[in-house]
């Protein structure tokens, strides 16, 4: 591709989706391209397919046809059918790519791929006629500051061609790579979910100290108008009045005009839970917060010192 040199086409990201015409990500028409790895283990996760670093096979038991092709192929015991159907061992060492192709139905998939930045500028501009309209691409993942040399590749490569950027972050990572790459960011958007240490450490798998400092630098930074801090509201373990308020509190005194945005609750996940071996955080999933409660979540929010707000419903 023209204009970029061959040490920086080559460098490689694990994507694990390209989701296009997003309108959720950031201002106007986006593409967002999530990357796969994450150093947080939040039990509610939204994209539980992107936390492993890994490449791995996924089984997608809707679109099985009962062939038993795979099964055929399985060397090691890595396929294998139960009473209930077909199960994937991925810790069997099996020719996957060979029962992934003879696969008829798209049964059984890689969870991601490995492509060059090159490839994926390539995906991302066949969208650039929606990005003149203040639209752009978008870095999600998982936790996609965990790639850092693609991640500064891909983004110098946007601002090249004057496409405007934004990423999601949960700010888990070394305060050197979050340096390197706000340069190149137009828009960031930086999970905050639990204020509690040891809470944090509970839910997240990690205390928040360090996400702390980082929320601190972006608000004390030149980026800081550009930077959103968000709170998912997941019943019970995010929504309580302490957490709000804390939440609130601290970025507000670090800066008076911070913008907060406090989404609302995604029951969508929970599906994805059986296809990695995991399992979801509620027994019976919630549904998503009505207007009326995301209103007095705001109101929390605006008592405790932010301005300005908003609700994602």
């Amino acid at each position: 591709m023209e204009g970029i040199n061959m040490e920086e086409r080559t460098v490689k990201g694990t994507v694990f989706d390209i989701r296009r015409f997003s309108t959720h990500d950031g201002g106007g028409i986006r593409t967002t391209v999530f990357l796969k790895g994450c150093p947080l283990s939040c039990v509610w996760c939204h994209n539980p397919e992107g936390i492993s670093k890994s490449v791995r096979p996924l089984y997608f038991p809707n679109k099985c046809i009962g062939c038993q092709i795979c099964c055929r192929l399985s060397e090691n015991g890595g396929i294998f059918m139960t009473e209930k159907g077909i199960r994937i061992d991925i810790t069997k060492t099996e020719d996957w790519d060979r029962i992934i192709e003879e696969c008829p139905s798209g049964a059984i998939l890689w969870d991601s791929i490995r492509m060059t930045m090159e490839d994926v500028v390539k995906e991302v501009l066949k969208d650039a006629p929606f990005y003149k309209y203040g639209g752009g691409v978008t870095l999600s993942g998982g936790e996609p500051l965990l790639q850092p040399e693609f991640v500064i590749s891909f983004l110098k490569e946007m601002k090249k061609r004057n496409i405007h950027t934004a990423i999601e972050t949960a700010l888990y990572v070394p305060t050197e790579t979050l340096e390197a790459v706000l340069p190149w960011l137009d828009l960031i958007y930086a999970d905050f979910k639990i204020i509690e240490p040891e809470v944090h450490k509970k839910y997240i798998g990690v205390t928040n100290e360090r996400i702390k400092k980082h929320i601190r630098l972006l608000l004390e930074s030149e980026n800081r108008d550009h930077v959103t801090i968000r709170t998912p509201m997941i019943p019970g373990l995010t929504t309580e009045e302490d957490n709000i308020a804390g939440i609130s509190r601290f970025i507000s005194e670090v800066y008076k005009e911070v913008s907060y945005e406090i989404l609302n609750y995604n029951p969508l996940g929970e599906a994805k839970y059986h296809l990695v071996d995991k399992t979801y955080c509620f027994n019976d999933n919630p549904k998503p917060y009505s207007r009326q409660d995301m209103e007095l979540f705001a109101k929390i929010a605006r008592s405790n010192g932010v301005d300005h707000i908003i609700l994602e419903s």
